[in-house]
């Protein structure tokens, strides 16, 4: 039984483990040329698969990118120019680090008013609750303080008797 849960929990774990997705026949001959692909790689997103990079999806629009990505580098552009390219057809979406530009000023500057919101939200919150009542500003009044008296005179009454 333990043998069982133990072998459960490493197939889990190593089906986990995100399994590269470029296949042999992508692979460049040259080395160099290859490293460069990957590095280009990993800084693209698939436009499938959303927050994975082209380098390890396995959809076939990331299969069509990373043959593009190798067959401009065969070419001779530079790293820029295939980046490049590749944004031209896809758009900055398919950047995991896109430029600051009009067009992507809600993605960078949209998570710091979300967190101003809530920080505001929050001090909002704190300025309207409640203040705790401090025993010793609140006096009871004579008459308040003969039916406490006698409160506590009945209770004394009924341990006694």
């Amino acid at each position: 039984m333990f043998r069982g849960v133990i072998l459960a929990a490493a197939l889990t774990v190593a089906s986990a483990v995100p399994i590269w997705a470029v296949q042999p026949d992508e692979i460049l001959d040259d080395p160099v040329l290859e490293d460069r692909a990957r590095e280009i790689s990993k800084e693209l997103r698939c436009v499938v698969c959303q927050n994975e990079p082209i380098d390890s999806s396995n959809a076939g629009v990331a299969r069509d990118l990373r043959l593009l990505v190798r067959e401009r580098l065969v070419a001779g552009d530079s790293d820029e120019e295939v980046v490049d390219f590749v944004v031209a057809r896809y758009g900055d979406y398919v950047l995991f680090r896109p430029p600051f530009k009009p067009t992507t000023y809600a993605l960078w500057i949209g998570p710091f008013v979300i967190m101003g919101l809530g920080a505001l939200g929050v001090a909002v919150m704190l300025v309207r609750r409640p203040r705790r009542i401090d025993a010793k500003d609140v006096a009871l009044s004579a008459e308040e303080e003969a039916a406490l008296d006698a409160l506590l005179a009945d209770k004394d009454k009924g341990r006694q008797g």
